[in-house]
């Protein structure tokens, strides 16, 4: 790998990628933990020996469904998210809060109670790791086409905030739009439009 030939850093390697990687830990403490997150206190100690107090957010993880019509009319959900006090745009998604059960099916079954809506065919479309300075978090991102309606005696009735949410049908070129000029801000929602806008034009 060379040095850059005028700014601080190296030229990249064409396979540059995440690496798994662990520091040691020499203290850890619990605060929270419930079947859908936890939250602790490592102490890892750095390559040099120095000692650092970091928080962790854990989550079970989760998926998010990238769901387009014929018509290639994206499916997006509203639903009121009291954390940040607004109603957010964004793509059906859920925790992996089913023991035992694969993402993609997680995403089908997701997709099935938000928006009531199956898909024939399911693509893998990329993995976020929501912010890493804090959570654990993986998200999985699965592309679903061949849409139909799920049949009206098995749908889910939907509580809490579910129950208040919205599905709305915005054409695939607009939602791109409408992520540039941050209407769309759900960080899920904003990284699987563009991955997707992506993916048709390189």
């Amino acid at each position: 790998m060379s040095a850059h030939p005028t700014l601080p850093g190296r030229l990249a390697p064409a396979g540059l990628a995440d690496q798994e990687a662990a520091w040691p830990v020499t203290g850890s403490e619990t605060f929270y933990d419930t079947v859908y997150v936890s939250l602790r206190r490592d102490t890892i100690v750095d390559p040099s020996g120095g000692e650092h107090p970091r928080a962790v957010v854990q989550p079970r993880g989760a998926v998010g469904v990238l769901a387009l019509d014929d018509d290639d009319r994206l499916l997006l959900v509203s639903q009121y998210r009291h954390a940040v006090g607004h109603r957010m745009v964004e793509l059906p998604a859920g925790v992996l809060d089913v023991e035992g059960e694969v993402p993609q099916d997680t995403a089908a079954r997701e997709l099935a109670e938000e928006a009531d809506v199956q898909a024939a065919h399911w693509e893998h479309l990329l993995v976020i790791r929501s912010s890493p300075g804090y959570t654990s978090e993986k998200l999985t991102v699965y592309r679903a086409t061949g849409l139909s309606p799920v049949p009206q005696d098995q749908r889910t009735e939907r509580e809490a905030e579910e129950a208040d949410m919205e599905q709305w049908w915005l054409p695939f070129a607009d939602a791109v739009g409408a992520v540039l000029d941050g209407r769309i801000t759900n960080g899920l929602a904003v990284s699987a439009i563009l991955a997707e806008h992506a993916r048709r034009t390189r």
